[in-house]
């Protein structure tokens, strides 16, 4: 290796990023520090899962840059820098090679860890980079069986036939005599060429038939009018969504206004592996807790086959959830059946996870009662009566009881409306570190079953006194901030030192945990409505509380921490043990592993901006 001619060398790092951000002292005190290397064209400068301890700059020449599946990432020309992936021997993930006789500066990771500490731009230049080629693995994630992805239909393709339509004004016996000539279970009522309703089987049961209704009426008397539709190139998995979550049955398929045609949960269920439609449907009939138990037992095997396809770790979450709710809004129905009416309005809510439509194997239960401000202490033994109920059949079902408390049983957590608001004013007004560590899961909360008022009283005081409350954003901010990404040396991963995960990676405390309360304190800051991650991290950036490149890499960072330990929960619920958040990473794949590093330090890449937009050295 050549000395470097100091001044040619700092005039040429002072014309390219993030060099150019650096003082010329510091870049002349650099240029002492490297060396010059020769690479002739297709010289191969780093491999996949060799290891490396050294940052190259392109002097002259040109390199490429390509993923362990050969997949083009970058090419690159003077000034291009590499190498910072894999410092302190890390097993490089990508191949590069000189595609051009070169001339390349050499610095040791000593010498760049320096300057990337006594210079931000330099550090944040490379992380970037880093981010970059995450997004790049999310788009290649290793799925095991890519072609049985039947989920990944677009639902054009699932049309079988043209539309069956009939308008506002037909009869509804004219409307019945159609669907039995043309044998389907729904018709599409489309007036001025544009769908204004659907009308279906069941209508024609419980609107017409059990109600006594003449069937001289028009069909718009029993339609549902201005129903939820989709798009031809929306794919199987989100109508799998929708229509989980919503229970319904029909789905009308529209392009500009005009309907295309119907889908139906029997189209999904003919896609092999798409049956969560159909769980939620067992769900709402069961008649009692044994039978809901039962149901309960096939929620593993849906998501182990969610696992294997291509579905993303937000929609697994999705399903997850909906057919979580669907099982305690069934348990909610028996609890009143087996009860009798509740004495006054209610509303359950569901906190956590659940709420924020992040669910997966092995999760907990989080749920509370909010009671109109009628209800008197005669009324207490009712309302014990039903959360047990519930709650218990939710442990038969095979969701643990909160280890915190936070249950409709626990009195604290069944209060009316004017205890929640003084408990919601005290969290935001006075807060104290517990308190706040304890209160943040009431921060992500949604309707479940019963009065929406009740809710949508405690939703707006939140998004009224949210961004006000200096102090309880500082407790959030410092929470936020905490728990740190398991990353620990040269980006080593951190292993728990003892207990029954001892030499394990913690894949939720400093990574989707740590996500989830950043993505909480930008959201609350702004006073924004969203309880799902993403959906606040989108929020917050259109908000201006995060910027565009740092919530897209939040994102990317979200997503691929839960692929990973959905992965891992899948092979856990195969060998009948417990799902849990702790991977070994021996069971980790060099892919995982590579890019897991890059989601951790895009982790405290976030966290650091909390640190520096909030005062938390005075927050006590």
């Amino acid at each position: 290796m050549a000395e470097v001619d100091i001044p040619e060398v700092t005039d040429f790092l002072a014309e390219h990023a993030p060099f150019a951000a650096v003082p010329r002292e510091d870049l002349e005190r650099l240029g002492r520090r490297l060396t010059i290397r020769y690479a002739r064209r297709g010289t191969h400068l780093m491999s996949v899962g060799k290891g490396n301890d050294e940052v190259f700059v392109v002097r002259s020449g040109a390199v490429q840059i390509t993923d362990e599946n050969g997949s083009l990432v970058a090419r690159g020309g003077e000034g291009t820098g590499f190498g910072t992936t894999a410092l302190g021997g890390a097993p490089s993930r990508f191949d590069v090679v000189a595609i051009e006789d070169s001339l390349l500066l050499v610095m040791s990771s000593e010498v760049f860890t320096a300057l990337a500490a006594g210079h931000a731009a330099v550090g944040d230049f490379f992380s970037e980079q880093r981010e970059a080629r995450l997004r790049h693995a999310l788009q290649s994630l290793p799925h095991h069986d890519r072609s049985n992805a039947v989920l990944q239909t677009r639902l054009r393709d699932l049309l079988r036939r043209e539309p069956i339509t009939t308008h506002g004004d037909a009869t509804i016996r004219e409307a019945a005599e159609l669907m039995a000539r043309q044998q389907v279970s729904s018709l599409l009522v489309v007036d001025d060429d544009r769908l204004t309703g659907i009308v279906t089987d069941r209508d024609l049961r419980t609107r017409v038939l059990a109600a006594g209704l003449e069937t001289t009426e028009p069909v718009s008397a029993i339609m549902t009018s201005n129903p939820v539709t989709a798009a031809p190139d929306d794919l199987a998995m989100e109508l799998v969504l929708e229509m989980t979550s919503r229970n319904i049955h029909h789905m009308p398929v529209v392009e500009d206004d005009l309907p295309l045609g119907m889908v139906t949960s029997t189209d999904l269920m003919r896609l092999e592996r798409a049956n969560p439609i159909h769980l939620a449907g067992d769900v709402a009939k069961a008649k009692d807790l044994d039978a809901l138990v039962l149901l309960s037992q096939r929620l593993p095997r849906i998501v182990d086959q969610l696992v294997h396809e291509d579905a993303t770790a937000d929609g697994i979450g999705r399903i997850v959830t909906a057919i979580g709710d669907a099982i305690e809004r069934r348990l909610l129905v028996l609890a009143e059946q087996h009860l009798g009416p509740a004495p006054v309005p209610y509303a359950w809510i569901v906190l956590g996870s659940q709420a924020r439509l992040e669910q997966g194997p092995g999760s907990d239960q989080d749920n509370a009662l909010v009671l109109s401000d009628d209800a008197t202490p005669e009324h207490d033994a009712w309302f014990a009566s039903f959360a047990s109920f519930v709650v218990d059949g939710l442990v038969a079902c095979g969701y643990p009881p909160c280890p915190g408390g936070i249950m409709a049983t626990n009195p604290q957590w069944c209060q009316p409306l004017r205890e929640w608001r003084r408990m919601f004013a005290r969290w935001l007004d006075e807060p104290t570190p517990e308190a706040v560590l304890r209160s943040a899961i009431f921060f992500d909360l949604r309707l479940l079953h019963g009065e929406s008022t009740l809710v949508d009283a405690l939703d707006q005081q939140i998004a009224e006194a949210a961004p006000q409350s200096g102090r309880f954003l500082a407790h959030l901010a410092r929470n936020a901030a905490r728990n740190e990404p398991p990353l620990g040396f040269f980006r080593g991963f951190v292993l728990e030192r003892e207990g029954e995960h001892k030499d394990r990676v913690d894949l939720k405390r400093g990574g989707v945990h740590a996500i989830v309360e950043v993505a909480r304190l930008q959201a609350l800051s702004r006073g924004l409505p969203q309880v799902n991650t993403l959906a606040r991290i989108s929020a917050a950036a259109g908000a201006g509380a995060l910027s565009s490149a740092t919530a897209a890499d939040l994102h990317d960072a979200f997503e691929f921490i839960r692929y990973v330990r959905l992965t891992h929960q899948a092979r856990q619920l195969r060998q009948g043990q417990e799902p849990d958040n702790f991977v070994a990473p021996s069971e980790l794949s060099s892919f995982e592993k590579r890019h897991l590093r890059d989601a951790f330090q895009i982790v405290r890449s976030a966290q650091q901006l909390v640190v520096q937009s909030y005062p938390l050295g005075f927050v006590t």
